[in-house]
């Protein structure tokens, strides 16, 4: 059955929208190519768009091309804006941007351990108040957040997690209680594996699993272009998986014995000393930089017995890799967050060639791109398909944040 006028209509207007967010300010001939739809038709829903205060014109294509046609048309950026947290144990990192991702302010707030959960939440509830006032007098639609530990799948609340400070959660529902925005939460590995995917590492992939690698350990399972969280939100998990060199089991509640003790922050950090790599002091705790990531670097340029250290770290990343590989094939995995990045493609290919003895799967092992950043940017993009299906219309696709209830 064909779909009605009005139905064709948004539909047009929706893919243009998507377009001209995706590529940028374009010419009604550039629309009509992209499209596929007639003259008509594009100069139709450019009208729309423009009366509906969703595009505006933002110059001409050209100098030598004047008038209607070479007018350039883009999506009116401060008709809202959008945030994102990058919620970690001992703080924050925040930024509040436009609706095509430009960042109009950003500010980050430690938190100490001694910090009660409600203070917490209220100083960055208050910082991100601040920073949207800075940013512009648009109104803030959407608010993504990405945190560790697991996220219900019906709920989309951050769950309470053993190990993890209590004004995580608080800090979901101050920001609900708080802010005329829509408030979604999602894990930060998921989240990093999205924005690896839009604009890092796994730009040609729509199926890989993602290693974060930081002060703590996590993955991110990217099949057929969706993200896979389980039945229980604990998709990607590895802290806890059993691997031959861990020392005894993981439990139900502690991940020591599992993946996490062999390649966690501390555990490299501990493999770097004993090959006589130094960590600078403050970077093994440290909120900015895990002293894993220093470490790998301290290698990559030489220091200490790099040679034998980075082949320890390769083997013990190639373990996790074969588990998972023996049960998903991915075709690829990312080597992701702060040490992932550190290694670059130099730490990737020791552990492609060593995944390679363990799995008769062929497995591409790739360094990600975007590092740390990879979470906050992950939320703003969970944040601008949020404000994107409200503002022009519903999305065909799903979002890779949820809403916390």
């Amino acid at each position: 059955m064909p779909a009605s006028p009005s139905t064709a209509r948004a539909l047009n207007d929706r893919l243009a929208l998507r377009l001209l967010q995706q590529e940028g300010p374009l010419t009604a001939a550039q629309l009509k190519k992209l499209t596929g739809l007639s003259r008509p038709t594009v100069a139709d829903l450019v009208e729309r768009l423009r009366e509906a205060g969703l595009v505006e014109v933002v110059g001409e294509a050209g100098a030598e091309r004047r008038g209607p046609n070479a007018r350039l048309y883009g999506i009116v950026a401060d008709r809202a804006h959008l945030a994102a947290l990058d919620v970690r144990t001992r703080g924050v990192a925040m930024a509040v941007a436009d609706l095509l991702g430009n960042t109009l302010a950003e500010a980050t707030l430690p938190v100490d351990g001694d910090t009660d959960a409600d203070t917490a939440a209220e100083q960055a509830a208050a910082l991100l108040e601040r920073i949207a006032r800075e940013a512009g007098p648009a109104p803030l639609h959407s608010v993504g957040i990405g945190a560790p530990g697991l996220i219900d799948p019906v709920t989309g609340e951050l769950r309470d997690t053993t190990g993890l400070p209590a004004w995580h959660r608080r800090l979901v529902r101050v920001l609900q209680e708080r802010l005329p925005a829509t408030v979604l939460v999602e894990n930060e590995t998921n989240l990093a594996a999205v924005a690896e995917h839009r604009s890092g590492a796994a730009r040609d992939r729509d199926t890989f699993v993602l290693f974060w690698l930081g002060h703590g350990i996590g993955a991110a399972v990217m099949l057929d272009g969706a993200l896979r969280r389980g039945a229980s939100g604990g998709a990607g998990e590895i802290g806890f998986l059993p691997v031959p060199g861990a020392v005894g089991v993981p439990s139900a509640l502690n991940c020591d014995g599992g993946f996490h003790s062999l390649v966690g922050s501390t555990p490299v950090c501990e493999l770097a000393a004993a090959h006589g790599i130094v960590v600078p002091p403050g970077t093994a705790g440290g909120e900015k930089e895990p002293g894993a990531a220093s470490a790998v670097r301290a290698a990559l340029a030489g220091e200490g017995r790099h040679e034998a250290f980075l082949d320890v770290l390769a083997e013990r990343l190639a373990l996790g890799a074969a588990a998972i590989a023996s049960v998903l094939d991915p075709g690829c995995v990312v080597l992701a967050g702060e040490v992932g990045h550190a290694g670059g493609d130099a730490l990737a290919a020791r552990v492609e060639e060593r995944l390679a003895t363990m799995s008769p799967l062929r497995t591409e092992v790739r360094a990600g791109r975007l590092g740390g950043a990879a979470v906050l940017r992950g939320a703003l993009l969970a944040a601008r398909e949020a404000a994107q299906d409200d503002l022009f219309g519903p999305s065909a696709q799903g979002t890779p944040g949820r809403s916390g209830a």
